[in-house]
């Protein structure tokens, strides 16, 4: 009786969800439950054990997640991004249920608490990510360890030509001239500031960040460039920087500042820009009403992390006196560069797990899973969003992105 009643609250949460692609719901005594039009993909799970499944309903956002890692919930056909897939491409349409709406009400108060980011709450919230084994990243990044949405301008490239278009189409955007002085904000391994002087040809770039492991990656980097006496990378807070500088980049740390923050963000921007600094902020947003972070996520990926909408972070530009000059909305690439990511995760899946365990890999392959059906399905997005002290230090028209990135590609094969 509790297993026939089991089926039916998995049949009712389902079946709206699943309209298209085929998909085979194994419950803990045997039953198998079939949904969808027989199309693609097809997939077939299985529940381990009844909890698992109240799990699942009870809070999808956090234990759809949990029971994956927990080989609660197994897929015995087709990949979790396919089951992922089947079920969210079409859960817009689909109503939640009350328990649903109350946990998001929840969530979407307690944002300013969770996204607080002070000094020392946003350097463990670093370090949970960052401070990863850096063998890790080598296994599916590029190789100039670009953790960011690639751009693709054909959609035919590899990812090392896609990164490499994203740091072109960015350093144009920035309109850099020689001998000025750059700042990289979040600066990863260091690629983005080293692509600046080597390529771009700014005088002097400094990149900071919280993570002990990127910036000892960075400096190494810097050590072996014929411009390395000019890049600096430093373990520094971007609140804790003095300036002034020219150009300001930031790529992929924004989400990491969190919403209480926004004013104190955009103003330090603004008073270490000089009076004709520009400054480009590329991050992930929601191009939807504002919205609480997956819990999953903030549970075992970003902590502290948040996605702003435009609704959002605009205030607080407005508030700093800065002036939005251009903003590029950037769909979908984020979508591919997961799936490569993805599937290079998945073809040394073994080396990841000899660096931690099974269960360590279950987590990631949902995080890049999850991400990429995100980027596809949902209302997520990157935004390129330029800023300046004066409306007149950039052109007028757009015509010079493509002009400096043509100029970049000619400095790129050169020095090939």
């Amino acid at each position: 009786m509790l297993d026939g009643l089991m089926l039916k609250l998995v049949k009712r949460v389902f079946t709206p969800l699943v309209q298209r692609g085929d998909l085979e719901i194994v419950m803990p005594d045997g039953a198998v439950l079939r949904l969808g039009d027989g199309g693609t993909p097809s997939v077939r799970v299985r529940f381990k054990d009844r909890r698992a499944i109240l799990n699942l309903l009870r809070d999808p956002d956090l234990n759809m997640g949990e029971m994956f890692m927990q080989q609660r919930l197994i897929v015995e056909r087709g990949t979790v991004y396919d089951f992922l897939e089947l079920v969210l491409r079409d859960d817009r349409e689909v109503a939640v249920g009350a328990t649903v709406r109350f946990l998001d009400t929840v969530r979407s108060a307690l944002r300013p608490v969770l996204q607080s980011n002070k000094r020392r709450k946003s350097r463990r919230n670093v370090a949970h990510h960052y401070d990863l084994d850096d063998r890790l990243y080598r296994l599916f990044l590029d190789e100039d360890r670009q953790y960011s949405c690639a751009y693709f301008e054909t959609g035919d490239e590899t990812l090392e030509e896609a990164q490499l278009a994203k740091k072109r189409h960015i350093a144009a955007k920035l309109l850099i001239e020689p001998g000025q002085r750059v700042l990289d904000i979040g600066c990863g391994w260091g690629g983005m500031a080293l692509y600046l002087a080597e390529v771009a040809g700014a005088g002097q770039a400094v990149g900071v960040t919280l993570s002990t492991e990127q910036q000892a990656a960075a400096t190494a980097r810097a050590a072996k460039s014929p411009r390395g006496g000019d890049v600096e990378f430093r373990l520094q807070d971007y609140r804790d920087v003095p300036g002034p500088f020219d150009r300001i980049v930031s790529v992929g740390m924004f989400e990491h500042v969190g919403i209480v923050n926004f004013d104190a963000f955009f103003n330090q921007c603004r008073d270490l820009l000089t009076e004709d600094g520009v400054m480009l902020l590329h991050f992930i947003g929601n191009s939807d009403v504002p919205d609480f972070n997956n819990p999953w996520l903030e549970r075992y990926i970003f902590p502290g992390g948040s996605l702003p909408s435009l609704s959002e972070f605009t205030p607080a530009i407005e508030r700093s006196g800065l002036i939005v000059t251009d903003i590029e909305v950037v769909r979908l690439h984020y979508a591919q560069t997961l799936r490569i990511w993805r599937e290079r995760f998945m073809a040394r899946r073994d080396e990841a797990k000899a660096l931690y365990d099974e269960r360590f890999c279950l987590m990631w392959e949902f995080y890049l899973a999850m991400s990429e059906t995100a980027f596809r399905y949902q209302e997520i997005a990157v935004f390129q969003v330029q800023l300046a002290r004066r409306q007149e230090a950039v052109p007028l028209t757009r015509n010079y992105i493509a002009e400096c990135e043509a100029e970049l590609k000619r400095r790129e094969q050169a020095r090939a």
